[in-house]
């Protein structure tokens, strides 16, 4: 054993040797620190853990003990907007009163307008001869609700006879005007009558054209007062 026999050099197999006696040595000491290891407390091991890791098994890690600020409700400082207000109730509509369009006013005693009297003419007759020299009534009435003054002066009355095609045949002031002041005051509703006889002749104003009787038919009596005029009457001469 001490004197090694073989073909190589005693070195080199008392390197071999060494060798094998540092590998023996090796696996007989690390069977002995797991032995070691076995029969050791469960504290002590628990603890040489921990220092080999840095961390202590009793004390919780950081997550453990700070949530996460995820998880942590923060109230919010935004103020919650103001509920919105609720609307008066509106007012009940009033009901439309409809008025009657306003008419002319009337004073009483003012003069009478030509809208505030009515001028007409009527005959005795419907139909007379030109020979028999009818006569015409011309009657003014104040229509207005209020009594007015009107002048009847006989040089603003006046009653014409007008032919079938509206052409003037006869006026009772062409050839013998009259003149004359005749103010009135006219009550509601009060008429004034006068009477006006024609001839039976034609006539124009001024009574500058020869007069004839006009030939029997169809004709037309209107009367007047000053801008006044008034309806038509039919008229025959026969």
């Amino acid at each position: 054993m001490l004197h090694p026999v073989g073909d190589l050099p005693a070195g080199v197999y008392w390197r071999r040797r060494a060798l094998v006696l540092g590998a023996v040595l090796s696996v007989v000491g690390g069977g002995s620190w797991l032995a070691t290891s076995a029969t050791a407390a469960p504290g002590e091991g628990t603890t040489a853990t921990a220092s080999a890791t840095g961390t202590t098994s009793g004390v919780p890690s950081l997550e453990q003990v700070v949530p996460s600020l995820a998880a942590v409700a923060v109230p919010s400082t935004t103020p919650a907007p103001d509920p919105a207000p609720t609307a008066a109730p509106e007012p009940p509509a009033e009901p439309v009163v409809e008025t009657a369009p306003a008419g002319p006013v009337y004073t009483p005693g003012q003069a009478c307008t030509d809208d505030m009297i009515a001028v007409d003419v009527v005959p005795e007759a419907p139909q007379a001869t030109a020979a028999s020299k009818p006569t015409f009534t011309l009657v003014v009435t104040n229509t207005s609700p209020v009594p007015c003054t009107r002048s009847l002066d006989a040089g603003l009355r006046e009653v014409v006879l007008l032919d079938a095609a509206g052409t003037r045949v006869w006026g009772s002031n062409d050839c013998f005007p009259e003149v004359s002041s005749d103010p009135r005051t006219l009550g509601v509703g009060e008429a004034v009558s006068v009477p006006i006889q024609w001839g039976g002749l034609t006539s124009t104003p001024g009574c500058t054209t020869p007069r004839t009787a006009p030939a029997p038919g169809s004709y037309t009596l209107q009367g007047r007062l000053d801008t006044k005029v008034g309806t038509p009457a039919a008229f025959a001469v026969g």
